[in-house]
């Protein structure tokens, strides 16, 4: 084997391994089977909640197991959920959220249409969680998006890219790094900090009019880095971290999205506004 294939193998695989969302050894048996209590799709929203929710995974996440904790936690109070597998790759089961970006946002479009005809709303809301946070926003701003959508909600998403606390900045001292990482997994590249994706989504600001956007991000973020990267810019636009809530809070990355009951307290708040009760560490057993 060639020197650099050597170096190119383990960082991959590190990079791999920092910026995924792996599901659990049950949530990987409960991926084969339908969901409980969501992707119910003779669901009618209410009147107190007239938008359906679409829930987008994170990368290596799939449609049930990012959502085992949320999915229910938005049943339960009256919501009409729905989460959807996008980014597959040939040959890969249960791991999504890594084919190109773009074609990502395909999916989500069709999907969100799907939902849309099924529940007879006009708009839905987003909840996304790393790269399903980020992503929607090239199907709001390239593919009409905006005229479907309501609001954007987004839990550590990837909206400027990452660095993995520097190592992405490695990638250029390993010839052939980064075509290896484009050509096996394009959305991680595409989630990179500065790449070509990402530059032309942010071209021009963060947002698109006619959406309310959320960001909830966390100080202890070790994937989206730094964690600000997380933030949006723009009109209609609310940052929150976490720590704020509660500073007792030390969930990082895959916690925030996985099972953190006060990030979704404040993803309730979120999706009606109107209605929002202050998120504190009590808020964990609301």
């Amino acid at each position: 084997m060639l020197p650099w294939k050597r170096l190119v193998r383990p960082l991959a695989a590190l990079l791999l391994a920092v910026g995924v969302t792996l599901p659990t050894a049950a949530g990987a048996h409960a991926a084969a089977a339908p969901s409980s209590g969501w992707n119910d799709w003779s669901c009618k929203p209410s009147a107190a909640h007239p938008r359906p929710v679409v829930l987008v995974h994170g990368t290596f996440g799939n449609s049930v197991d990012n959502w085992l904790g949320l999915a229910p936690y938005l049943k339960n109070r009256g919501y009409c959920v729905f989460s959807l597998d996008y980014g597959q790759l040939p040959g890969v089961p249960l791991f999504h959220g890594l084919g190109p970006t773009e074609k990502s946002a395909e999916q989500l479009d069709a999907y969100v249409d799907k939902v849309l005809a099924a529940t007879g709303a006009a708009e839905a809301d987003l909840v996304g969680h790393s790269q399903g946070g980020m992503m929607p926003r090239h199907y709001l701003k390239f593919l009409g998006g905006a005229d479907e959508v309501n609001a954007l909600i987004g839990i550590a998403p990837s909206n400027h890219g990452t660095t993995l606390g520097g190592l992405t900045r490695l990638l250029p001292y390993f010839p052939g790094a980064e075509d290896l990482l484009t050509e096996a997994t394009p959305a991680l590249a595409d989630q990179v900090a500065g790449s070509d994706f990402l530059t032309r989504l942010n071209a021009g600001g963060d947002t698109v009019p006619g959406v309310r956007y959320t960001v909830i991000a966390t100080r202890y973020d070790e994937v989206v880095t730094p964690y600000r990267s997380a933030y949006l810019t723009g009109p209609d636009v609310r940052n929150v971290l976490l720590q704020d809530l509660c500073p007792l809070d030390l969930s990082e990355h895959l916690a925030i999205g996985l099972l953190d009951r006060i990030a979704f307290h404040e993803v309730a708040n979120s999706l009606d506004p109107a209605h929002a009760e202050r998120t504190t560490c009590a808020s964990v057993f609301s």
